[in-house]
């Protein structure tokens, strides 16, 4: 399946953690930042990435634990120039604040 229509068919099945941060992160509702999701980006599709702040966020369920393609893919955006922040569903779904605080602090440096 080419790329790009894997990602359009991501985007029409969401977990409920992607939806529940989508919520806040679309429409520029994080600070003015454009975000996008499941956005292809070389051979990778990443869940939410913000191009102009270079930060991409990445979702998780148990299936990536300790995930050794992550791991390369992770290295590659780094190579890139990309921040990665993951979090697990759960995370999303139980503390939405702390993820939305956490993105915060990675759109705005001290």
């Amino acid at each position: 399946m080419p790329l790009i229509t894997h990602a359009r068919s991501l985007r029409r099945n969401q977990t409920d953690a992607e939806r529940a941060l989508w919520y806040h992160l679309r429409g520029n509702r994080l600070q003015g930042h454009k975000f996008r999701r499941q956005h292809p980006y070389g051979r990778y599709i990443l869940d939410f990435v913000c191009l102009e702040a270079r930060l991409v966020v990445e979702l998780d369920g148990g299936q990536h634990q300790e995930s050794a393609t992550d791991r390369e893919r992770d290295a590659w955006l780094r190579a890139q120039g990309f921040q990665i922040l993951r979090f697990w569903n759960h995370e999303v779904l139980t503390q939405p604040d702390a993820v939305l605080e956490r993105l915060f602090i990675a759109l705005n440096p001290a």
